[in-house]
C-alpha cells in the first residue's frame, strides 16, 4: 500500500469511529487518497459523502450539516486557492461556533517556496479562526504511524468540540500527500493499520477525550475549582429579564416558566416569549417602570441597537449564559459568564412580570393591527404569514440581513419551531448551501427565508450532482430587486438619495425563474398568502418560492409600526 493511500484510510476511518456521520468533498487530484477512501466509506453505509465542485459552497454545506446535527463535520478540499474558498465559512464557524474539521490536502513541505505549481503555505491561512492546527508529517511506511496519525483527529475532533474552552468551531489537518495518490495492488504495511474495538468487536475512538469537562472552565467565576460554575436563579424580588439572541433555545422553555423572555426572533421564539419586547424597548419612556435589576443575555443578541442601549445601562447588572471562551460582551458590562443556568422556579417579582405582560398584549395588537393591513408584497407580512403557516416541527432558516428582522418585529407567538441561522459573522455568504445542509441534517419540513442579494450570492449552492443526496428545502426569496435593508439605515435617509440606488440599493434585474430552472429545481411565483401556503405544502427537492416585495417604503412601513406601538403603549 502507498504512503498516502494508507494515511488517507487510516483518517477516515478514525473520523467516522470518533462519532462523524457525514463528510463534504470538493474533488481534486491532490485530495484524490482522501477522496477515495471518503467514496469507500460512503458506498459500505459508514459515511454519507457529499460532492460540491465549489469550495465556498461545500464549506458552508458542511456548515449547516454540523449546525443541523450538532456533529463535526470535515470537509476535505484539494490545494491551493482551493483550501482559502473555504475562509468565510471558516470564519462564521469560528464565530458561531460551529464543529467544522477542514482536512486540507497539500503538496509535500520540499516544494514551498520554490515556485512549484499550485503551492501556497497552507499553514496559518485561517489566522486566530482556528481552535486547533496540525500538519501531519509527509506519509512513509514505517512503523507507528498508526497511532499518531489516529490519535491526532482524536485530538482535532475534541477541539472542534470545545475541549478545553467549552467553545467549540474549525480545526484544520494540513495533510502533505506524496505520489502516487491512487491505491495500487500492493497490500502490505510494516504495521497493522486496524482501528481500536470495544469488548463487543466495534470500532471506537483511538484516544476517548472527555469535552464534557470543558463545562467546568472557569472565567472570572469564584466559585470552588470542580464545581461547575452557575449564573444564579431570580432571587426574590428581584427583576430579572433574559435576552435571547436569533437561535438560542432556551428562551421559548424560559418564558414557559413564567419569567420575562425577549428573543431577537419576537414571537418565533416561542407562545410565551414578549414577542413585542423589540418594539417595547424603543418606546421612549417605558423602561422607567419596567428596568430589570438583571439580564441575562442567551447567546449572543447584538441584531438590534435597542438590545445594545439596554444592555448598556449603569442601573443593570449583565450575566451571560455562554461558554467562557466564546461569550458576547459588546458593551463590557457582563458580570458573570457561565456555561450553566441555575435551576429556575418562578420569577423573582411577580408585578415586573405583570408590567411587561399588560404592556405585550398592547404592543402586540398594535403590531398585528399594522401587519393585517399589509400585504404579502411587504416584507413584514411576508415573514409574520410564513412563521405562522410552517407546522410544528419545522425548521427555519434565516438568511442575514432583513429577514431575521422581519420575523422578529412581526410575526405572532408560536411555539414548534426550531430557528437557524448564521449569525456568528451574520454575513449573506453561503446561505443557499447553509440551508441545504440544515435541510439534509433535519428530520422535519425545512424551511429557508432570504433576500434576494442573499440568494443571487450563493446560486452555486443549488447545484447538486445527479448521485448525491439531495434535500428536501423550499426557500422562500422576498425579492425586491436589491438592498432593501438599506432603506432602514442611515443610508436610507433623504440626505442620501442622490447616491443610494446604485451603491445601497443596487438593483440587477435578474430573473431568478431562469436561474432556478436551470440548476434543475421548481420555481414558483407567489403574490398572496393562499399561495404561499399551497407552495409551502408537499416539498420534494428544492423548491424557490419567490414573493415580489416593495423595499421604497420599507421605512416607512417599519417607521408605522414602531409609531403604532409607541402610542398605545403610552396611552
Amino acid at each position: 500500500m502507498n504512503p498516502s493511500t494508507a494515511l488517507a484510510r487510516v483518517l477516515v476511518d478514525e473520523l467516522i469511529n470518533g462519532g462523524v456521520t457525514d463528510a463534504v468533498l470538493a474533488p481534486g487530484s491532490r485530495n484524490a487518497p482522501l477522496s477515495i477512501a471518503l467514496f469507500d466509506a460512503d458506498s459500505t453505509g459508514r459515511v454519507r459523502l457529499h460532492v460540491r465542485i465549489d469550495e465556498r459552497t461545500a464549506g458552508f454545506l458542511a456548515v449547516g450539516l454540523a449546525r443541523s446535527t450538532g456533529r463535526p463535520v470535515p470537509i476535505v478540499t484539494t490545494s491551493g486557492t482551493a483550501v482559502a474558498n473555504l475562509h468565510p465559512a471558516v470564519l462564521e464557524a469560528h464565530h458561531g461556533g460551529v464543529p467544522l474539521l477542514i482536512l486540507s490536502s497539500d503538496r509535500p513541505p520540499a516544494l514551498r517556496d520554490v515556485g512549484a505549481n499550485q503551492v501556497v503555505d497552507q499553514r496559518g491561512l485561517f489566522g486566530p479562526a482556528l481552535r486547533f492546527f496540525h500538519e501531519f508529517g509527509v506519509a512513509a511506511a514505517t512503523p507507528g504511524q498508526n497511532a499518531i496519525w489516529r490519535s491526532m483527529v482524536c485530538r482535532a475532533l475534541a477541539h472542534t468540540r470545545g475541549a478545553g474552552t467549552g467553545f467549540g468551531g474549525p480545526v484544520q489537518l494540513n495533510v502533505p500527500l506524496v505520489e502516487p495518490l491512487l491505491p495500487d495492488d500492493d497490500k502490505a504495511w510494516p504495521e497493522s493499520l486496524h482501528h481500536r474495538t470495544a469488548a463487543g468487536g466495534h470500532p471506537i475512538p483511538w484516544t476517548a477525550i472527555d469535552t464534557a469537562a470543558a463545562d467546568e472552565v472557569l472565567s472570572g467565576v469564584d466559585v470552588p475549582l470542580g464545581r461547575v460554575p452557575m449564573i444564579p436563579a431570580p432571587a426574590d424580588g428581584e427583576r430579572v429579564l433574559f435576552l435571547g439572541d436569533l437561535t438560542h433555545p432556551a428562551a421559548g422553555p424560559l418564558a414557559a416558566l413564567g419569567h420575562v423572555v425577549l428573543s431577537e426572533a419576537g414571537g418565533a421564539a416561542g407562545s410565551a416569549v414578549v414577542s413585542a419586547g423589540l418594539h417595547l424597548l424603543a418606546v421612549p419612556g417605558f423602561l422607567e417602570p419596567a428596568l430589570p435589576d438583571r439580564v441575562v443575555v442567551l447567546g449572543r443578541p447584538t441584531m438590534y441597537r435597542q438590545i445594545t442601549t439596554l444592555l448598556a445601562d449603569s442601573m443593570i447588572e449583565v450575566d451571560v449564559l455562554a461558554a467562557p471562551f466564546g461569550y458576547a460582551d459588546p458593551t463590557g458590562k457582563a458580570r458573570r459568564v457561565a456555561p450553566v443556568l441555575a435551576p429556575l422556579a418562578g420569577p423573582g417579582d411577580t408585578e415586573f412580570v405583570q408590567i411587561w405582560r399588560r404592556a405585550q398584549a398592547v404592543a402586540r395588537a398594535q403590531v398585528a393591527a399594522q401587519v393585517a393591513e399589509m400585504d404579502i408584497a411587504h416584507s413584514p407580512r411576508l415573514a409574520a404569514d410564513l412563521v405562522a403557516l410552517l407546522p410544528d416541527g419545522s425548521t427555519l432558516m434565516l438568511g442575514s440581513s432583513q429577514p431575521p428582522r422581519d420575523v422578529g418585529l412581526a410575526a405572532a407567538p408560536r411555539d414548534g419551531l426550531r430557528l437557524v441561522a448564521n449569525r456568528g459573522v451574520a454575513g449573506i455568504d453561503g446561505t443557499i448551501s447553509t440551508a441545504v445542509g440544515v435541510a439534509l441534517g433535519s428530520e422535519g419540513p425545512t424551511v429557508a427565508l432570504m433576500g434576494d442579494l442573499t440568494f443571487l450570492h450563493d446560486l452555486t449552492g443549488l447545484v447538486i450532482g445527479p448521485h448525491e443526496p439531495r434535500p428536501d428545502l423550499t426557500i422562500v426569496v422576498s425579492n425586491n430587486g436589491g438592498g432593501g435593508i438599506f432603506h432602514t439605515l442611515e443610508p436610507g435617509e433623504p440626505l442620501h438619495a442622490r447616491a443610494f440606488e446604485r451603491v445601497f440599493g443596487t438593483p440587477h434585474d435578474v430573473q431568478l425563474a431562469g436561474l432556478v430552472e436551470a440548476a434543475g429545481w421548481e420555481h414558483v411565483f407567489v403574490t398572496s398568502t393562499d399561495e404561499l401556503a399551497d407552495a409551502l405544502a408537499d416539498p420534494s427537492g428544492i423548491r424557490v418560492v419567490e414573493v415580489p416585495t416593495s423595499r421604497t417604503d420599507l421605512r416607512e412601513v417599519h417607521q408605522r409600526i414602531r409609531t403604532a406601538v409607541s402610542a398605545a403603549v403610552r396611552g
